[in-house]
């Protein structure tokens, strides 16, 4: 499809696409949102399992003991089977600055750890890259046979270090995540990016930069895009870090881009797409928004959108320390102004824990649907380091049949009750006031709950 039959169709949409960047919008797509690390893992390990050619992803966190599901063993296992099949299977790591150690659990390529793919007789590739400062690699993708007729990639937020939900229990380290496939001419976009990358990844010319072949190998960047899979449109977007690639080659089909300078077309996009809405505003992150994007949803409240935000129940603790500086006031008070509105709920889920009691399950999605036709899924969260510092990657579509399926699995996890036969604004609704309920179920002491979502106050959130 030419760029003039995209943007014939794209008119007919309301929430406009980014018109700059690395990638352009393009349509053809088959598009799968994949929801928990079960079902997400389970599908990217048989998409592995039928590679004939190519297995690239890239990772920021990891557990070494992390088990795929159905017994296929660790990441590493699924890796070794692939490269002992012959396939070019290529890993990027992050590998943390100074400034950034310690945040999560990255496979860095410590002599340990080396030694431990030494042990194993690992013959994949791996390129180490690093961040700029205390920023990381966020990205999480997975990309199967890479320019091929049958090119598949994956994009989201689901490291493989945790358990996702699972229905009837709620465990200390389970998370909810969502990842999505995408196939068709979007995926060669995926390949693009995996090949700036790799090619400039930091750490290729270091002795213990690179694992299983040299630093100086270059790989081509693709060529031409893949086929037509689908009927959806969809924009690959990113955030990167001014100076961190330099190669500008363009995407086939894209336009040059200054990458060097840097890019920002999440951010861009949440900011359009809010800007844009009309009815309904769903956000699953891991964190309350920045100022900037918290402004434009107040502003969309005013105009009548209905907004659930789900955050984790129990936020992370540099939140709680972060809202005790003096500094802090003005961004907290942003939060606290949205509870004002009828139309927003801050809620959070838990699930039963077999005491008696409730356990918060960690939200780690980072989504966003949009009136019931368009959605973001990828790696960005909505607080200032995502935003403006770490690469990330989020795969950005219309298509009102996948996220309306999309919205009607989340509200069934969340709420245990169908919202099929709901439009979005009265689903919205109905999650509003299921989780209020719960809300107040929790307050008296009464956990019998009806689904996993309960609201919370946006003013005393991280307190």
């Amino acid at each position: 499809m030419n760029q003039s039959d995209v943007t014939a169709t794209g008119s007919q949409m309301q929430i406009p696409f980014i018109a700059t960047g690395s990638y352009p919008l393009r349509n053809g797509n088959m598009i799968r949102p994949l929801v928990d690390s079960g079902p997400a893992f389970r599908r990217i390990c048989e998409a592995v399992e039928a590679a004939r050619h190519s297995v690239w992803l890239t990772v920021t966190f990891m557990a070494p003991d992390f088990q795929m599901p159905d017994g296929r063993g660790s990441l590493f296992d699924v890796l070794d089977r692939a490269a002992a099949r012959g396939l070019d299977v290529r890993v990027i790591f992050w590998r943390p600055n100074p400034e950034s150690s310690g945040y999560g659990q990255a496979f860095w390529g410590s002599q340990a750890e080396r030694e431990g793919l030494g042990a194993r007789g690992s013959r994949f590739r791996i390129r180490w890259d690093r961040a700029h400062g205390y920023y990381c690699q966020h990205q999480k993708s997975w990309l199967i046979d890479a320019g091929q007729p049958d090119e598949t990639a994956f994009v989201g937020g689901i490291n493989p270090t945790f358990r996702s939900v699972e229905p009837g229990h709620a465990g200390e380290g389970q998370r909810h995540d969502v990842y999505v496939e995408v196939a068709g001419p979007s995926a060669t976009d995926v390949h693009h990016n995996f090949v700036q990358r790799w090619n400039e990844a930091s750490e290729r010319a270091e002795e213990d930069g690179v694992w299983g072949h040299s630093g100086d190998e270059k790989m081509p960047f693709p060529t031409s895009v893949s086929n037509s899979r689908g009927g959806s449109l969809l924009q690959i977007q990113r955030n990167v870090h001014a100076g961190r690639y330099s190669d500008g080659c363009p995407t086939p089909g894209g336009s040059l881009y200054d990458i060097a300078s840097g890019e920002r077309t999440i951010f861009d996009q949440y900011v359009q797409a809010i800007n844009a809405a009309r009815r309904t505003i769903y956000i699953e992150n891991q964190a309350i928004p920045v100022p900037e994007i918290a402004a434009r949803l107040e502003e969309a409240l005013k105009r009548g959108v209905d907004i659930v935000l789900l955050v984790p129940a129990e936020p992370e603790e540099h939140v709680r320390k972060y809202r005790q500086r003096p500094d802090s006031e003005s961004f907290f008070e942003q939060i606290a102004a949205l509870g004002r509105y009828e139309n927003f709920a801050l809620a959070g889920i838990a699930g039963p824990n077999g005491r008696g009691g409730r356990s918060s399950i960690y939200v780690h999605a980072k989504i966003m649907l949009v009136d019931d036709e368009w959605a973001t899924i990828g790696s960005c969260n909505l607080h200032s380091n995502s935003l403006f510092g770490h690469t990330e990657m989020n795969a950005s579509f219309h298509d009102p049949h996948v996220v309306r399926e999309l919205r009607c699995q989340l509200l069934s996890e969340h709420l245990g009750q169908d919202t099929g036969q709901l439009d979005d604004r009265a689903a919205l609704r109905r999650y509003r006031d299921i989780a209020h309920a719960n809300r107040l179920g929790r307050d008296r002491g009464d956990f019998n709950w009806q689904g996993l979502a309960f609201s919370m106050d946006p003013a005393a959130y991280g307190q």
